[in-house]
């Protein structure tokens, strides 16, 4: 861990004193956890999300047949 100083208002500073009071953790301790928080949230990996792939169906030409896959598919469903 590295030692940093920052500049906040000091309503902000005030807010954060409350929550650190509240949940009973050291001032260091809150703005930490609000630093992962923030940067989590902001992050982006670059991979896709995690469904993606979820349906696949081993066909590479699904994007060029779709007209044709899904008439066939709803006309097999209209026949039950």
């Amino acid at each position: 861990m590295k030692r940093t100083t920052i500049f906040a208002e000091e309503y902000i500073l005030e807010a954060l004193r409350d929550v650190a009071r509240k949940e009973q953790v050291s001032l260091s301790s809150a703005v930490r956890e609000a630093l992962v928080e923030y940067v989590g949230r902001r992050r982006t990996t670059g991979t896709a999300p995690s469904f993606v792939g979820i349906g696949r169906s081993g066909r590479k030409d699904v994007a060029e047949r779709a007209d044709e896959l899904l008439w066939t598919a709803s006309r097999v469903a209209r026949k039950r």
